[in-house]
């Protein structure tokens, strides 16, 4: 059995439970679907807030400064997913954070601790260097990109960075537990505030 079938055996089980639980109330107690849908409008507003501010900063971004010089790196989309293509960004700068006129630059990619790929050094303009990538695997790997002909003892400068790759139904999977659960625990706040209410009403 593979990941697919799994995720997609338990997110059935999770939007059953949740949608069960949601009829249970609506069956107890008797629930005006109106409420349910004014409750769900107000809480859009944090959801989008939560959302925001777990976008940044980037989830892959990184810089590193060794000597006189800077390596910053990024990604397109900023959670790539495996077997699609993305853009990975680079831009290298000195100490007055002005870009490089040219550069000679190689990457190497490590993934288990093993390199996976490589990119041959290779000179570049304008401080810039933009590379089209497909992850074949999701989980971690290191770049470590080399800066070549720079450093005052002719060595290449070497800058390491993380990039984290995901399966997208298993990031769809999470998102939608969460929400299912989220959704789940305000419901019943809601209806426990009601019999609250109603008793204190008594």
């Amino acid at each position: 059995m593979n990941l697919y079938s799994i995720d997609l055996k338990l997110l059935a089980i999770t939007v059953g439970k949740f949608l069960y639980n949601i009829l249970i109330i609506f069956t107890r107690k008797k629930m005006q679907i109106m409420k349910l849908f004014f409750l769900f409008i107000l809480i859009l507003p944090t959801i989008n807030l939560i959302s925001n501010a777990e976008a940044h900063p980037l989830f892959n971004s990184g810089e590193e400064w060794i000597g006189d010089y800077r390596v910053q790196i990024a990604t397109l989309p900023e959670i790539p997913a495996v077997d699609e293509e993305i853009q990975v960004l680079f831009q290298v700068v000195d100490t007055d954070f002005q870009e490089l006129d040219q550069f000679t630059m190689g990457i190497r990619i490590f993934y288990g601790g093993e390199q996976i790929d490589a990119v041959m050094p290779k000179m570049y303009q304008n401080g810039h260097m933009e590379m089209d990538y497909i992850f074949e695997m999701s989980g971690n790997h290191v770049f470590r990109v080399d800066l070549y002909n720079i450093s005052e003892d002719g060595q290449p400068l070497t800058y390491t960075f993380n990039i984290s790759s995901q399966n997208t139904f298993g990031f769809v999977f999470i998102s939608a537990v969460t929400m299912g659960g989220m959704m789940t625990a305000i419901i019943f706040i809601y209806v426990y505030w009601s019999k609250l209410r109603s008793k204190s009403k008594q």
